[in-house]
């Protein structure tokens, strides 16, 4: 039976090449021209589905938000005791910074290339990273933890941590300090 491909559809074929290069190479650091020679699409094309490259940005986060919760949820679903969903999670994040986000967390990343808060591209940031200490408050919570804001801010700072000093310094060092770290503050060890 002959295998048949399927075409990708301009439009992802355009987010995904932006992603790609985004992540890799900086936002500021890829022009426009850029990703519409290496997505094999026109910018009449481009402009069909997005106003400009800042709308591109806000769909790449987007979807890299949609991506990271449903693998967060897919994730934490196995979990058989609010204790076992805390250790999903901290595990879930230590294997993110050593083989999805390699080179850092891609909202920080975009963060630090739109400094203005109120830009859409920051307003993205803000939302993905609410969703993210209000799910650790409520894990927290759900296992009976005192002190659950400060120590969803301790998590969620040393994830930020975590997917930066695995870029820059030793992978396997930084999981392990903060797998041994995550877990005091969760209570596990």
């Amino acid at each position: 039976m002959a295998s048949t491909k399927h075409a990708v559809a301009p439009r992802d074929q355009l987010l995904r090449t932006a992603s790609r290069l985004f992540y890799t190479e900086g936002i500021n650091g890829v022009g426009v021209e850029r990703i519409l020679q290496e997505a094999g699409v026109t910018r009449t094309t481009m402009y069909r589905h997005f106003d400009g490259k800042e709308a591109l940005v806000v769909a790449y986060l987007e979807h890299e938000d949609a991506r990271m919760k449903e693998l967060w949820d897919s994730g934490l679903a196995k979990a058989v005791s609010p204790q076992h969903k805390l250790e999903l999670a901290i595990e879930g994040i230590a294997f993110d910074a050593a083989d999805r986000h390699t080179l850092g967390c891609p909202f920080i990343k975009a963060a630090g290339e739109f400094p203005d808060p109120r830009s859409a591209v920051r307003q993205v940031v803000t939302r993905h990273r609410a969703w993210f200490h209000d799910d650790l408050r409520a894990m927290l919570a759900e296992a009976g933890r005192e002190d659950v804001e400060l120590k969803a801010e301790a998590l969620a700072m040393l994830r930020d941590s975590l997917l930066i000093g695995s870029f820059l310094d030793d992978k396997d060092s930084a999981r392990r300090t903060f797998v041994r770290t995550a877990r005091w503050i969760a209570g596990l060890s």
